[in-house]
């Protein structure tokens, strides 16, 4: 099919062309109807006088498919200053059912479930589909600011063969607070013996420093908690980063902001998004003065959604800055793998990333030396042996390294303003939800 898209139109004023997608929006008036017709780029009015194509409207459903061939006529007040004239028309395929809700509003009326459930019709949508852009944007952008400096992206499984290789969530070994195993991981049947889907690519990653210095992956991590709140979801995308032969956490930290900012450019560029500024350098601070600013008990083991909200807000008073770490996360909150601060082995070399209020990346500098795994894990009262194909990696030499995990639907949720992060997801899995 040769066809131009909407927003190519204007360099073909007098030509004729053949444009194509769906029919966003018909108005049938004595003399005229107009005909606009919605493609990946943009909208295209029609303009048709013509009494055997005002048939064929007449009876074409909202979202039919159509071809359209016309002369490309200036107009300013068209979309992009033209539109198509003495068109003739072809149905690829014609809508004959009432949709679910209107697409041509500018906001979607219906409400958020009405639209999860019917999501091949919400998303096309400009404001869902604007999120999706969005977020692949800030995709591409996490990709390239990665491997300009010297990233090599991986592909680490999903389908793993224990809980406690899955579960190495903050905090504890296994996502619980008893330090058992298993609680907030999915289990399947693989063929006919239990495995598990992976919370985070934690492992992989860290061993595959060992082959590139430097990786990265774009790709699902599954979370069985039973949250039911506007930030979690049961799928999501994570976008995470390790790297060797770092001096601590700090480090860490740096490739992060420029990562985050090489991402919010990127979003930008691609879509005329407003995105905050990104400092030079975040303002940081330690979690026992993020305690103190949030207004929290000084013996808290984690920051509550209100003490992030407090440090955001704090943020940006004081710094002018919608980004703030905040670091030295308390030992007994984090994953065994984090390396303690060398001057207070209380505290973790470790930091939270929030954006306008909100927790958006986790990350730290890692434990790299066997001895001190086989303590980590003695100390919490953990076996080896659930952990051996990881720690086996280590008895061969790893760098000093670090990484960080960035969610992506939480980050664009954020960036875009969504109430909700279902919102910029295109099909999303919570705790009541599996379809469509």
């Amino acid at each position: 099919m040769q066809r131009i898209l909407s927003t190519e139109l204007a360099r073909h004023t007098g030509a004729t062309v053949t444009v194509a997608g769906w029919v966003h929006r018909r108005r049938l008036l004595k003399a005229v109807a107009f005909l606009i017709v919605r493609d990946a780029a943009g909208l295209t009015q029609v303009v048709v006088t013509e009494p055997e194509v005002r048939a064929q409207l007449e009876g074409l459903g909202e979202e039919s498919v159509v071809e359209l061939t016309g002369t490309v006529t200036a107009n300013p007040a068209a979309p992009a200053g033209v539109e198509l004239t003495a068109p003739v028309l072809r149905i690829l395929n014609a809508v004959d059912v009432p949709l679910a809700f209107d697409l041509h509003r500018p906001a979607l009326s219906a409400s958020l479930p009405t639209q999860l459930d019917h999501a091949a019709l919400s998303l096309r949508h400009p404001s869902r589909a604007g999120a999706l852009r969005v977020a692949a944007a800030a995709a591409a952008g996490f990709r390239y600011a990665l491997e300009q400096r010297r990233f090599v992206e991986i592909h680490t499984p999903k389908i793993v063969a224990s809980a406690s290789e899955s579960s190495v969530r903050s905090g504890v070994v296994a996502g619980r607070s008893d330090g058992g195993s298993g609680a907030n991981v999915f289990a399947l049947d693989y063929f006919g013996r239990p495995a598990f889907l992976a919370q985070s690519p934690q492992f992989y990653k860290q061993l595959m420093v060992g082959v590139f210095e430097r990786v990265y992956e774009v790709g699902p991590v599954f979370r069985a908690e039973p949250h039911d709140t506007a930030r979690h979801l049961a799928q999501y995308t994570s976008l995470d980063a390790e790297l060797g032969f770092i001096a601590d956490h700090r480090d860490v930290m740096a490739l992060l902001t420029e990562v985050v900012a090489g991402m919010t450019a990127t979003v930008a560029e691609r879509t005329g998004v407003a995105v905050p500024a990104v400092p030079a350098e975040i303002p940081a601070l330690h979690f026992a003065e993020a305690l103190r600013i949030a207004g929290a008990p000084a013996d808290e083991p984690d920051l509550a959604p209100a003490h992030e909200r407090a440090l955001g807000e704090w943020a940006l008073r004081e710094h002018g800055s919608e980004f703030v770490f905040v670091t030295g996360y308390p030992m007994r909150k984090r994953p065994f793998y984090t390396h303690p601060q060398p001057s207070d082995p209380v505290w973790s070399n470790s930091f939270d990333l929030l954006f306008r209020g909100l927790e958006l990346v986790t990350g730290g500098q890692r434990l790299h030396r066997y001895a001190d795994y086989e303590a980590a894990l003695a100390t919490r009262g953990e076996p080896v042996a659930p952990y051996r194909g990881y720690l086996d990696g280590f008895r061969y030499g790893m760098p000093p390294h670090g990484g960080f995990a960035i969610g992506l639907e939480r980050f664009v949720a954020r960036l875009t303003g969504a109430a909700n992060v279902r919102e910029v997801t295109a099909f999303p899995r919570d705790l009541h939800r599996v379809t469509p």
